[in-house]
């Protein structure tokens, strides 16, 4: 059973479609801290489309009119979703936060996991030799007592 994530913000969108004529759809948006899920006509009983941030490179080419604010989500995968808000409801603007902040954290993420591999003792050359691995493969390192040399 998948838990709710908290919504920091709920309302309507235009999407336009990836018809031949584009045109603009409304579609009943959720923004949470993870994703951007669309639903269609409005309802969050139809089946929804999922945006992950981790799939989300960027909120680019904002432009404003006098009615609408019209942007674009690239995905990783270099396909690009336009939207387009009433020029006060600043959807981009919560988008983009919201994008920044899980990008943020999944960097902190990252780095505290290399600097915990780089921290990890080396395996002792017992391991080694169990696995039917030489214990000293190379030179070893200077300060360094029952490591591989790697």
């Amino acid at each position: 059973m998948k838990m709710q994530a908290e919504v920091i913000r709920e309302g309507e969108l235009e999407k336009r479609s990836d018809s031949l004529f584009q045109l603009w759809k409304k579609k009943l948006v959720v923004l949470t801290k993870d994703s951007l899920s669309l639903f269609p006509d409005g309802h969050k009983r139809a089946k929804g489309k999922e945006l992950g941030f981790g799939s989300i490179l960027k909120v680019d080419c904002v432009e404003r009119t006098g009615k609408y604010i019209y942007f674009t989500i690239v995905t990783k995968d270099r396909k690009e979703i336009d939207f387009r808000c009433p020029d006060q409801s600043c959807w981009n603007a919560s988008i983009t936060m919201a994008l920044i902040d899980f990008q943020n954290k999944r960097a902190i993420q990252d780095f505290k996991s290399r600097q915990e591999m780089e921290q990890a003792p080396e395996p002792p050359a017992l391991c080694l030799a169990a696995k039917g691995l030489p214990a000293s493969p190379g030179p070893s390192r200077p300060g360094v007592s029952g490591g591989c040399g790697w």
